[in-house]
């Protein structure tokens, strides 16, 4: 009961609606799953997750053109997220919803969810309606996340694209959208420019760690810059492990993030338990015999982001029947785990 995920999804009843009204039932092509803080509370228990950190996965607030709708609706969940946080303030926090792509009101909204709500950062679409995350322009915004040593968790989103017949947004297109806006973060170097904002790339940066080397070249040939520098830019990115804690991501993954920069992530509840189940399985096998490993993935390098989690009580132990199914379902997921990775 000591994970910290940062990778944990709230869809409330007022959101779901508007999604309903505007005849979305879906993100990423999976349909809308069923949420409250009471499931993900359960959830978090039979996975051994203290405290998750709430954000709104795509569309967010940009299915609304008009702008005012738009912030209505951010700081409608904003409000909603800090009074669930308030409620179990050791149990969650969040990522503030912001109005994008306006980058004006979105800064003002990250003003005041940071300020006067106290969220934990934010959390920025890879793109909004097509406008990607590092494009120019987005300077007003960005200066305010640096003043306030903001931590930014990067959710992809459906690409500027038609999808293609037969495979699902989020199977494949979510992690070059990631990939897209940590490219264009560095190659812009907003990171250099703004050193304080903390980013998180989910999913494990997407195709960052393992197309890096490729990227660095072309950026370095483009502004004739170090390639090595580039590097240091993209690996001082945060990587979360949701969905992607197996046997082939992970030592990859591990291998280029900094230290202290890979963070645990469910998905849930976009990703449904037993794939929740699946990658903690896959992180406890790959982390088996090194305790301090997985400490660090699991807790203490979320702690170094989010340093009012330490200060938290420990978390209640779950029932007797959460222990059980949780241990049964992790032990058949840990053996699936091993036999794929031996085999």
């Amino acid at each position: 009961m000591q994970r910290i995920d940062v990778h944990h999804h709230m869809i409330p009843s007022g959101y779901r609606a508007r999604l309903a009204a505007a005849g979305i039932a879906e993100a990423g092509g999976r349909d809308l799953p069923a949420w409250s803080a009471e499931e993900s509370l359960a959830v978090m228990d039979r996975a051994g997750i203290a405290t998750a950190i709430l954000s709104v996965s795509t569309p967010g607030t940009t299915f609304l053109e008009d702008p005012a709708n738009a912030v209505e609706l951010a700081r409608m969940l904003n409000d909603e997220s800090a009074a669930i946080v308030a409620a179990n303030p050791d149990r969650f926090g969040f990522f503030a919803t912001l109005p994008t792509p306006d980058v004006a009101a979105s800064a003002v909204e990250a003003r005041r969810a940071l300020d006067d709500l106290h969220a934990d950062g934010v959390v920025l679409l890879a793109n909004a309606r097509g406008t990607y995350l590092g494009e120019p322009g987005q300077d007003q915004l960005f200066s305010v996340l640096d003043e306030r040593a903001a931590t930014v968790f990067i959710h992809p989103a459906d690409l500027p694209a038609p999808a293609v017949d037969g495979i699902p947004p989020f199977a494949a297109d979510f992690l070059l959208d990631t990939t897209r806006a940590a490219y264009l973060l560095v190659r812009n170097e907003i990171r250099r420019r703004y050193p304080h904002i903390r980013f998180i790339l989910s999913h494990a940066g997407g195709f960052v760690p393992y197309s890096s080397h490729r990227m660095a070249v072309t950026i370095a040939g483009e502004a004739r810059r170090s390639p090595l520098d580039v590097l240091d830019d993209f690996s001082g990115f945060y990587f979360d492990t949701a969905l992607s804690a197996s046997a082939a991501a992970l030592p990859s993954l591990l291998a280029f993030a900094d230290p202290g920069h890979v963070l645990f992530g469910s998905d849930w509840p976009f990703a449904p338990e037993t794939a929740v189940q699946y990658f903690a399985a896959g992180l406890d096998t790959y982390t088996a015999g090194d305790a301090e490993l997985a400490r660090l993935i699991e807790r203490d390098n979320a702690l170094a982001l989010f340093p009012r989690l330490g200060t938290a009580a420990p978390a209640p132990a779950p029932s007797f029947p959460d222990r059980l199914r949780g241990a049964v379902t992790r032990s058949v997921l840990r053996g699936m785990t091993r036999l794929m990775a031996d085999a």
